[in-house]
């Protein structure tokens, strides 16, 4: 509740904060800065800032409510139906939290209410044949819908009242329903949970679960604030820091790689095409860009295609039948990816190398010949330099580019092969951005977004270190120049 009267605050002060801005004629500039300003708000700072929240949490799955949440899932998931309990004719409709159903007790009452909201009477209802059919807000559901949602159906529990321990209704087949007890008995007191059959106490444990002493918990649990947990789980626990550490010196391997070899390629066919004496050069030109005009995804899925070990071309046909592990040995995994991100990358280098080649004034080139220079040293030490003024930032965002290029890597191998030997899902081609979405989307063991957000944390720190460093060598050459 308090989280919504906080979103509610900002989003009126942030309201009267544009009105003021537009309708006051001392705010010209305002006008223009505040629509960019509110998206950077809104797409930049708040996703970095909510992810560096979550990182701070356990937030995951059994760990995505509240407390409240988190109790009402423990006790729905103990219900074992009452032995000798009334039968009560019940009606599945669809409100405004979803499915919920509408009951009418052996003594005639009929309430309704849903898996959030606890059955309470209502005296509105239509009834049919002493059942209640269908009231006020709500839609009956046909039985071709009950069909369609049987499991739903089947899984739908609606609570007695506000307190757990008075149990539930269920139904399995739609029209008749059962009270359900669970063998978890809440104290809200002492906010705990005993087992009636084995007597066993769960007690908050502070790290967002009930547990027992002997370290039994129960599940779901809740959301709560872990501090530097997941830090220390990245970088402490060996199943996971060895995996890391290995993970980060090839994001950093791959990116650094990318960019030279993109950036030697594409400047090395700049300079060629760039030749006067070189005829052709515009059809040669539009050949360069071919694999820039075709989208990166699927180029990534035709390169899987053509690199597949037992039917690929590369294989089958270039080496006469070979069984070459392009994509699942660790080594020409990744040997694979540099190939394939270095051939979707040249276009780009090539086409910006050749506007800062052809932007170079030819008196300095002509005067470095008549100085006696031959072509590699006019290339070193003239058009290199003058070169790099404009194309280094360029190359520290490609830097970044490829730092997060989840595209290729995902489409390509997957990020394997795996590492069985770690705690979660890491393979030998995975770089920090496909761990992270491993982590919080593509895990066996359930998603952990907080471990993600610590992961993701440690992706924004050092591209914006790199960035920081390069745009500083960057200024540095302006100063040469």
């Amino acid at each position: 509740m308090g989280g919504s009267y906080l979103v509610f605050a900002l989003a009126l002060i942030g309201l009267i904060a544009i009105n003021v801005i537009y309708f006051s004629k001392r705010m010209l500039p305002g006008k223009y800065l505040a629509p960019g300003l509110v998206f950077l708000l809104i797409f930049q700072v708040f996703v970095v800032g909510y992810s560096a929240y979550i990182a701070f949490t356990n937030f995951g799955d059994g760990h995505n409510g509240t407390k409240a949440d988190a109790i009402t899932g423990i006790v729905a998931n103990s219900l074992s139906r009452v032995p000798d309990s009334p039968t009560y004719a019940v009606t599945v409709v669809q409100g405004p939290n979803g499915l919920g159903l509408l009951t009418t007790t052996p003594s005639g009452t009929v309430q309704v209410g849903d898996p959030k909201n606890p059955l309470h009477t209502i005296t509105d209802a239509q009834l049919s044949g002493g059942k209640a059919v269908s009231a006020p807000g709500y839609t009956t559901l046909s039985f071709q819908d009950l069909l369609t949602k049987q499991t739903q159906v089947a899984a739908l529990v609606v609570p007695i009242s506000a307190n757990p321990n008075d149990g539930a209704i269920r139904t399995a087949d739609g029209s008749t329903g059962f009270l359900y007890k669970s063998n978890l008995s809440y104290d809200a007191k002492a906010d705990t949970f005993t087992d009636s059959s084995s007597g066993a106490v769960y007690r908050d444990d502070g790290n967002g679960e009930y547990a027992s002493s002997d370290g039994k918990k129960l599940s779901p649990g809740w959301t709560v604030v872990v501090g530097f947990k997941n830090f220390a789980q990245a970088f402490g626990d060996q199943s996971i820091r060895g995996p890391l550490l290995s993970t980060i010196v090839w994001t950093f391997a791959f990116a650094f790689l990318s960019v030279f070899l993109t950036f030697a390629v594409g400047l090395f066919l700049a300079v060629v095409f760039n030749d006067p004496r070189m005829r052709g050069k515009k059809i040669y030109r539009v050949i360069m860009i071919l694999p820039y005009a075709f989208p990166g995804f699927l180029s990534a899925l035709v390169w899987a295609g053509l690199m597949n070990p037992q039917f690929g071309f590369i294989n089958q046909v270039l080496l006469g039948g070979a069984t070459v592990p392009w994509l699942t040995d660790p080594t020409l995994a990744k040997v694979s990816i540099l190939i394939v991100n270095t051939w979707l990358g040249f276009p780009y280098m090539f086409l910006v190398c050749t506007g800062a080649l052809q932007s170079i004034p030819e008196e300095v080139v002509e005067a470095a010949k008549m100085d006696g220079a031959r072509a590699w040293a006019t290339f070193r030490q003239i058009k290199l330099p003058l070169l790099m003024v404009s194309l280094a930032p360029l190359l520290i965002s490609t830097f970044a580019f490829n730092f997060n290029n989840f595209n290729v890597i995902y489409l390509l191998t997957g990020g394997g092969p795996t590492d069985v030997n770690a705690s979660i899902n890491v393979g030998s081609t995975d770089i920090l951005i496909t761990l992270v979405y491993k982590v919080a989307f593509a895990t066996a063991s359930g998603r952990n977004y907080g471990l993600a957000s610590a992961f993701a944390i440690l992706i924004f720190i050092v591209v914006a270190t790199v960035s920081v460093i390069g745009f500083r060598r960057t200024r540095a050459l302006e100063e040469i120049n």
